[in-house]
């Protein structure tokens, strides 16, 4: 079937490229954004206009309209392609290590230290007192080994090198001291994290064997033992992140672990996930143990993250007995997981802050450490701030999480704001919040839009009310 006459006229009014390319106001935008991007932007709208003709979306009514605009959806198209995806949102959630919004927060010392360092050239692996190469560990081992020294007592020392993210350092770990041998883990500790990650599958990778002990709610010490024999390489206990067992249960401590591989000679590695250096019994949480309750426990090589309840930058940590931690940096892999010198300059300052013991520096830490009476107070302040807009909005108590895999089944107390509006559900509400720029993310809950201030600084406060009082 051949085209219509009245879209064959159609055709011939569309502009061609090199036509839109020569307009005054398409050769400023090539000034300023380039040609070549323009070019391709200006040859999408024509290309996405010929196909609205032939598909008959087009119509002869609309094409002088469309054709008028033309110049203004070419700056729209050009101005969406050079846009940024990666963008700051607010998060209202009180998931304060929310994973899909980029976990911890990085503190303004982290961010000034990135920036002067990263901008030019630095000292990443230059000894300045020798003048000749130096080791790019020495920038964070110095400040991990005066935190976690005090836990390891006067006749051990700790040393810690640093991978691109737990994951790697388990994998490294397990393939540098038990490569063809056996690691005896719990069955209850076979988790997957997020992603469908795997301890098994970790495990594969790195070409240590499995050998599973016990059962999923109870594993006793002889379950180890009893496991033991000449080919078994490494003891390994896992966080079980993001979900906890209750009810009938049995777990060796680190200690009876630590025995048990003392008496047979076989290292003993704990797999933290999270990695607390300061003490959550401060908030109220006594079910996550810190790196530093691992080193004294005498674990002989510990693994966490740098972007959770450190409160840092994405990155894996490797502490414990100097002699194995100076193992798996010789393991090929090393520097295929190693990090770069921004990592090393936010990881840098973020310990310093712990160094000096000012933890409110850091976002995340104070999130977490943050009353319920704080928040309450920010929260009345929007809610009335609110009274004259078209939204009902009121506070409640409700309940924070940590996050990342850290405390399951631990809350933080908190005060929400409960909002709801008689022409749009909740979830329109948190649609339209979504799009705003920035984004703002809140969670629904009972029809109703919630929004937690304990994951909001303070400086956003203004801006959130603004929004909020434009919804209707």
């Amino acid at each position: 079937m051949g085209i219509s006459t009245d879209k064959t006229e159609l055709f011939r009014k569309l502009p061609s490229v090199d036509e839109l390319l020569r307009r005054p106001e398409i050769i400023s935008l090539s000034q300023r954004e380039g040609q070549d991007v323009v070019t391709a932007a200006a040859r999408s709208v024509v290309e996405s206009m010929r196909e609205a003709i032939a598909h008959g979306t087009l119509n002869p009514a609309a094409i002088d309209i469309a054709l008028a605009s033309i110049t203004e959806v070419i700056e729209r198209q050009v101005g969406h392609t050079l846009s940024h995806s990666l963008r700051p949102v607010i998060n209202a959630t009180g998931v304060v290590l929310h994973t899909n919004l980029g976990r911890a927060p990085l503190s303004e010392s982290a961010l000034a230290h990135v920036r002067n360092t990263a901008g030019g050239f630095s000292n990443l692996e230059f000894n300045l007192d020798s003048g000749e190469r130096g080791k790019r560990d020495v920038h964070v081992d110095r400040l991990f080994s005066r935190l976690l020294q005090p836990f390891a007592g006067e006749k051990e020392s700790v040393s810690t090198i640093v991978v691109n993210n737990n994951a790697a350092a388990v994998m490294i770990a397990l393939n540098t001291l038990a490569e063809g041998g056996e690691v005896i883990v719990s069955r209850g500790e076979l988790v997957e994290i997020g992603g469908s990650f795997r301890v098994p599958d970790v495990m594969a990778k790195s070409h240590a064997i499995l050998r599973e002990v016990g059962t999923t709610n109870r594993t006793r010490i002889a379950d180890y033992e009893n496991a033991i024999n000449e080919r078994t390489r490494l003891l390994l206990r896992v966080h079980r992140s993001n979900f906890e067992i209750v009810g009938f249960t049995e777990q060796p401590s680190l200690e009876e672990l630590v025995a048990l591989g003392r008496k047979h000679n076989i290292p003993v590695m704990e797999d933290l996930g999270s990695g607390a250096l300061f003490d959550l019994r401060e908030v109220g949480i006594g079910s996550e143990t810190g790196v530093g309750d691992s080193i004294r426990a005498g674990i002989d090589i510990v693994t966490y993250s740098g972007d959770k309840l450190l409160g840092g930058p994405q990155a894996g940590m490797i502490s414990g007995q100097p002699e194995l931690v100076t193992k798996i940096r010789k393991n090929p892999l090393f520097r295929a997981l190693r990090v770069d010198k921004l990592i090393y300059a936010a990881l840098e300052a973020t310990l310093l802050s712990y160094v000096k013991r000012d933890y409110d520096s850091i976002p995340a830490v104070r999130m977490i450490r943050l009353s319920k009476q704080e928040i309450g107070e920010r929260a009345e302040k929007i809610v009335h701030a609110l009274h004259d807009a078209n939204l009902s909005a009121h506070t409640r108590d409700g309940e924070s999480v940590i996050g990342g895999g850290a405390a399951p089944g631990s809350t933080l107390p908190t005060t929400l704001i409960a909002i709801e509006s008689e022409r749009r559900s909740a979830d329109e509400l948190a649609n339209e919040l979504r799009h705003h720029d920035p984004p703002i993310i809140g969670r629904v809950e009972d029809e109703k839009l919630l929004l937690d201030l304990r994951t909001v600084p303070p400086e956003q406060d203004d801006l959130l009310t603004a929004t909020l009082a434009r919804l209707n």
